[in-house]
């Protein structure tokens, strides 16, 4: 049950009106309204987005209506080089002028692991228009990150307006990303695991209602307005038999091998690009010039690849042509993204996939001819495998390809296969294509799972302010004098401008000093509190997490350490016990799995 706070009755400039945040917060059903209306939402952003960037290829390209990019061979060759050259142009300009004095845009599994869900509107739209702008000019990029990146943004706007707690923020960018994967291939429940294992990070029972309620009102949105607008057409598969088995497990292995090699090859090209002189702006332009020369010899290198997805389905083609489409289309997709086209790699992997399937079957036909006629079946397991290696959601990819094509034998064999490509891609890489990026700018976040109130659980957020001090140079007898026997557990010892020195024990204070003798205690020793210090550079910053503390308390083997502003200054701003330190900890996971389990 969601409750409002007592505290939150104001509202807010922009703020939706109280009854209404009310109305939508104080309920599960609710929570499952406001999930459906984002459902609709995301469902027409994917509509607008794809009309739109289905207009840009009729229109750089001179395509008839309705005519695939990918799978036409009449293209004018100064069309195919100088679209995406000219785009790239627009493209890394638009992107110059926009983020030369913004930080990059949060995507929804950054936003979900680091920020609470809260990302940036206007971010988000500007990220939809470059994806729409780097498809339409042919970039080797599919529209699927500008789809979620729309509905996540839109939704955690919305989120702010209702003033939504952080995993209500969080389960709500969820149902946005899932809805607009789940309209994108007129598939819910797809949509709905790609929330589960990549934007949320986890499956509950408390969410599973508002995330497939978001994606399957964003699929009947979708199929109501364009039925056929990204329909993938799956030829007949063919009996599927137990002795297939062992080789689609071979096939997802070999996807996660091949899927390593283009995320590897898009970072390669990316550094390429930041080690050379070419300016930012102007990148974007030589990795169209790539992708247009590519493009000339074979179209299926262009954007997203839906129309030659259909065709490498059905067509019966040479393996020399596979493996080439294969490389350039890898390749194509590496230079794309790698000098600085905005756009993802989910569509452009079950392409890959289809045509690493077909090669792979095509190959073993060679030297055992009874498996010709199995080429749509591992063309299928090829698709989800290799986009589980790239995108991640075994899950997710297994039941993709149950909607695509209802057959249960199949999306066995398909689990099967991307539990190979997922424990290859884990244990030889240990990312997919978004961690990655994450991973290369230092980053360590392996999925959506929550931990950014790690990082929000701070040291400055759980220390006690009133600190009890004293100068270092003080002498043991006026230390005894301010601080009776009992009146205080901690004892921080100071030096001009309250620079942290040491850390005091209040018994030590009256522990006798072994140069006088017994009477020690009594008659005080002319000696000063330095003589006592422990733990002299020991000491937590006032931003360090939680994690990191309880790390510094284990190493330094205290009960307590100093706050202090920065190394430099060692400016003492608080004082953190270990125990309080681990109760705030205990606290939030607590908190977090009552999350999770809906209490």
């Amino acid at each position: 049950m969601i409750t409002v706070k007592a505290s939150e009755a104001a509202v807010g400039t922009g703020d939706a009106p109280q009854g209404w945040r009310v109305l939508l917060r104080s309920s599960e059903i609710g929570v499952v309204f406001l999930a459906s209306v984002i459902g609709v939402f995301a469902g027409l952003i994917v509509l607008a987005m794809s009309f739109t960037t289905q207009l840009l290829h009729e229109l750089v390209f001179g395509l008839s209506q309705g005519q695939r990019l990918s799978i036409t061979t009449n293209i004018p060759p100064w069309r195919a080089l100088v679209g995406p050259v000219l785009g790239g142009l627009a493209i890394g300009f638009a992107s110059w002028l926009f983020f030369r004095r913004r930080k990059q845009p949060v995507d929804p599994i950054e936003a979900n692991a680091l920020h609470g869900g809260r990302m940036s509107l206007r971010d988000s739209v500007f990220v939809a228009l470059q994806t729409i702008g780097s498809s339409g000019a042919g970039a080797s990029v599919g529209l699927e990150a500008g789809y979620t990146q729309a509905a996540s943004g839109l939704a955690s706007h919305i989120g702010r307006r209702l003033r939504l707690r952080r995993a209500d923020m969080r389960l709500m960018v969820g149902c946005a990303a899932g809805g607009a994967i789940g309209a994108a291939f007129d598939a819910p429940l797809t949509g709905a695991f790609y929330a589960f294992e990549l934007i949320l990070g986890s499956y509950s029972i408390a969410a599973f209602v508002p995330v497939m309620a978001a994606t399957f009102m964003a699929t009947v949105t979708h199929s109501l307005l364009a039925p056929s607008l990204l329909a993938v057409e799956v030829p007949p598969i063919g009996p599927i038999v137990v002795s297939d088995l062992p080789l689609v497990v071979m096939l997802g292995a070999a996807c996660g091998l091949v899927g390593i090699l283009v995320m590897r090859a898009a970072a390669f090209v990316e550094a390429g690009f930041r080690r050379s002189r070419i300016p930012t702006w102007l990148r974007p332009a030589f990795g169209g010039l790539v992708v247009g020369a590519l493009a000339i010899w074979n179209p299926s290198v262009f954007s997203a690849g839906h129309g030659a997805i259909n065709l490498y389905l059905g067509i019966d083609t040479s393996l020399l042509l596979l493996a080439a489409v294969l490389v350039a289309k890898a390749l194509a997709s590496s230079v794309s993204i790698g000098s600085g086209f905005r756009g993802g790699l989910f569509f452009a992997s079950l392409l890959l996939g289809v045509l690493t399937g077909r090669l792979f079957i095509g190959v073993l036909s060679l030297a055992f001819p009874n498996l010709a006629g199995h080429e749509t079946l591992f063309a299928l397991v090829g698709m989800s495998s290799l986009a589980v290696s790239i995108v991640g959601g075994p899950m997710t990819m297994a039941l993709l390809a149950l909607e695509m094509t209802g057959d249960l034998k199949l999306t066995l064999a398909v689990v099967g296969a991307a539990g190979a490509a997922s424990l290859v891609t884990r244990r030889l890489f240990g990312f997919s294509f978004a961690t990655w990026r994450f991973h290369l700018r230092g980053e360590s976040i392996r999925g959506a799972h929550d931990v950014g109130w790690m990082r929000d659980l701070t040291a400055g957020s759980m220390m006690r302010i009133e600190v009890p001090k004293i100068a270092a140079d003080a002498t043991i007898a006026e230390a005894r004098l301010k601080y009776p026997p009992g009146s205080t557990n901690y004892l921080v010892a100071v030096g001009p401008g309250d620079a942290y020195v040491g850390m005091v024990p209040p018994g030590a204070l009256y522990e006798p000093d072994p140069a006088l003798g017994e009477e020690a205690a009594a008659e005080p020793a002319p000696r000063t509190v330095r003589h006592l210090l422990h733990h002299p550079d020991r000491m937590l910053l006032a931003d360090m997490s939680v994690r990191d503390t309880l790390k510094l308390f284990d190493e330094a083997e205290s009960e307590a350490l100093p706050v202090v502003a920065d190394r430099d200054s060692r400016r003492l701003v608080g004082i953190l016990s270990e125990a309080h330190a681990i109760k705030r900890y205990s606290d939030e996971m607590s908190r977090r799995n009552r999350e999770l389990t809906g209490d």
